[in-house]
């Protein structure tokens, strides 16, 4: 059962690309530490993993989200209902707690646009509910000085409740000097469970502090893939991120649960805060420029929000069904943003890497209010018709307390209504075939808005929302031992924001016109005998430019100056990748895997002036149970990357320093224990 559409349903009924990764698959897939462990065998997404704990991994669905030039843009992101996202579109994935969760729902395509603002698609990591008392110890180690330990423990209580609280620490010496990363996360989770209520909180605790090893140029790259910057040692590159958050549902049911008009609400709450502070390396010469904002990005975001929802549900004629799900929602964030020199003093004495002089100094502040709709009804035994709608507005200020380089203080209101519809022919008991189209709207971020590409003072009110309209066409297929999924989708987005600048750590954006996503997406299961199972994902993808356009050269830009050509592919992009496994069952507690995926070529910038190589990559596994007295012991161990291949596992869009190139891991192993006992 998934719960895409605020409601859960089997994936096999929706009108819509939607993909769910089990708890199995997530423990078989890693240590649990990064998403692109195992969304790789989700077609259509693409999830990077940068090699860099300083920067977020790099996702895009369908395309949407690949500019992100750090962070992730573009995707909605949930966790036990609970955004990711901020109003204004960004998002990180670091404090997800994969080692707790029941499934990963991936929702690709038209329908994502009910999610609201920037919802190009929508990954949601739901939580395991407590079923047992048991209690979990584990310890990882693998390559590159990776050690891991986990520790939870769960259980059902009287009265309805049930508890679940776990603990992690995760250290790494990275692929690359100057790359090390820690990471320590902490969640507790309370849940109790009524006639008709249910009731859920949520706190969790992340802290982060990793070295960042920059991105390579091409001859770097080409020498050696596995050097670390030089300005990443001298300017001592890092990042520290520390977030607290807590969330609370509540779900109730009005009535008989058979009742002729049952209905249920859902009410959910949060609220949180996040504060990063980032070491860049900028020459000091750079900062010079008196409306440059410092080589250190420091600040301080408090987050909250809410959603009300309710569903109702009837029972038709003919063994028919409808149902409405209709809500309203609000999102806020608040952050102090400052920037400093990261050096101090000058000469033979002046020390970089270190926290100087303020060069920065705003208050933010983006809010949005959405009120959403979304209906379906069976037609006919065969045929169902799904119709939905979100409408919202998001306001973003910001005011500018340091005023010695200009005011950069600016506010701006975006409206939205984005409509979908889709239909369902039932054609068997096991075949589906739909037809969707939507609206999509993605507003500017924040750090969009900040800065004007001709260097003057003021937010960039130049610049536009994008807009989509997509179409998906897909088959979805259940045989006793065989599933297969297909969807052709197009999305034509016009205002496209495209970065205009991008230097001495200053970034600025424009809008470059239209831009056309088309593509097809393929995911079959097989079991081929009951020891033996396969898997395999594909996707091609042309994401292109339609209108040509001038981009700038350097900063500040008075007018760009530099022609984009039609045609060229959106950076960032892959025009293919798959995925395929074999999995055998050699006995009831032995399971032995072989995966290959496949990564297409990605293009560095809007030019298209390099790219990154494709690269094929195989990885083995092998997942053994040991039963001792009421638990067991769950032991895995994986090589990933077994040729050694060195390619670019990712590249950063738009680098003005040409150091576009992260490359990927070489050949790495881990080892992982897992322990499980249950108790009265």
């Amino acid at each position: 059962m998934i719960t895409g559409s605020g409601v859960e349903q089997r994936a096999f009924d929706t009108p819509y690309a939607i993909s769910v990764v089990d708890a199995e698959t997530l423990r078989a897939a890693g240590p649990m530490v990064n998403l692109s462990e195992s969304l790789a065998r989700v077609p259509g997404l693409v999830v990077n993993a940068r090699q860099n704990y300083a920067q977020d991994l790099q996702i895009s669905s369908r395309g949407f989200g690949a500019r992100a030039t750090f962070g992730v843009r573009g995707i909605r992101l949930y966790t036990d209902g609970v955004p990711a996202s901020t109003p204004d579109g960004q998002g990180q994935v670091a404090h997800f707690d994969l080692a707790g969760a029941e499934r990963i729902e991936v929702l690709r395509g038209p329908f994502s646009a009910l999610y609201g603002n920037s919802s190009g698609g929508v990954i949601a990591v739901i939580s395991a509910r407590p079923q047992q008392r048991e209690t979990q110890l584990g310890v990882d180690a693998g390559t590159d000085g990776l050690r891991q330990w986990r520790a939870a423990v769960e259980a059902p209580l009287e009265g309805g409740f049930d508890l679940r609280a776990s603990a992690s620490g995760f250290s790494t010496d990275g692929p690359r000097p100057h790359s090390a990363a820690d990471r320590r996360l902490a969640i507790l989770r309370l849940g109790w469970q009524g006639e008709a209520d249910r009731v859920t909180v949520q706190a969790s605790l992340h802290e982060q502090p990793a070295d960042d090893p920059l991105g390579l140029t091409r001859a770097q790259f080409d020498a050696d893939p596995r050097q670390t910057a030089p300005q990443a040692i001298t300017f001592d590159t890092r990042k520290t991120i520390d977030q607290q958050q807590v969330g609370a549902q509540w779900r109730h049911r009005f009535g008989a649960a058979e009742g002729p008009w049952p209905v249920e609400s859902a009410f959910s709450v949060y609220a949180g805060s996040r504060e990063v502070t980032q070491w860049l390396a900028i020459p000091a010469a750079t900062q010079a420029n008196p409306r440059h904002p410092g080589g250190v990005v420091d600040f301080d975001r408090h987050y909250l929000g809410a959603d009300l929802r309710f569903v109702w549900r009837w029972a038709l004629a003919g063994e028919r069904s409808a149902e409405l799900i209709a809500g309203l929602a609000m999102d806020e964030q608040n952050e102090n943003r400052r920037g400093f020199e990261n050096f101090i003093g000058s000469g033979a004495t002046q020390q970089l890497g270190v926290t100087g002089r303020l060069r920065r100094d705003e208050a933010n502040r983006a809010r949005s209010n959405d009120v959403y709709a979304q209906a379906r009804a069976d037609l006919s035994a065969a045929w169902a018709a799904t119709l939905g709608v979100r409408s919202g507005r998001l306001d973003v200020r910001t005011e500018d307390a340091y005023l010695a380089n200009g005011d950069d203080s600016g506010s701006l209101q975006y409206r939205y209504t984005v409509p979908v519809a889709g239909l369902q022919w039932r054609a068997t008991p096991n075949v589906n075939l739909y037809l969707s189209a939507g609206r999509g709207f993605e507003s500017p971020t924040l750090t969009e808005l900040a800065y004007r590409p001709d260097g003057s003072a003021g937010f960039n009110t130049a610049l536009r929302p994008q807009r989509s309209r997509q179409v998906e066409l897909g088959a979805k297929w259940r045989g006793a031992q065989t599933s297969l999924e297909a969807a052709l989708f197009r999305a034509d987005t016009s205002d496209e924001i495209g970065i205009a600048t991008n230097a001495g750590g200053r970034s600025t954006f424009t809008n470059v016109g239209r831009t056309r996503r088309d593509g097809a997406e393929l995911a079959a299961r097989w079991q081929a005998a009951p020891d033996w199972r396969t898997q395999v994902a594909v996707t091609w993808l042309d994401a292109t430019y339609v209108d040509g356009f001038l981009t700038c050269a350097g900063v500040p830009c008075a007018a760009p100056t530099v022609p984009v050509p039609a045609g060229n592919r959106i950076a960032g992009t892959m025009r293919k990748s798959g995925f395929a496994e074999i999995a055998w069952r050699a006995a009831s507690h032995t399971e032995i895997g072989a995966e290959l995926r496949a990564q297409g070529s990605m293009a560095v910038n809007d030019l298209n002036s390099d790219a990154s190589s494709g690269a094929w990559i195989g990885a083995l596994r092998a997942t053994h149970q040991i039963p001792i007295g009421s638990g067991r012991l769950d032991l895995l161990a994986r090589v990933d990357n077994l040729t050694d291949r060195r390619y670019a596992g990712s590249v950063i869009v738009g680098d003005a320093n040409g150091r576009y190139f992260e490359p990927a891991a070489g050949r790495t192993w881990l080892l992982s224990a897992t322990w499980r006992a249950t108790w009265n």
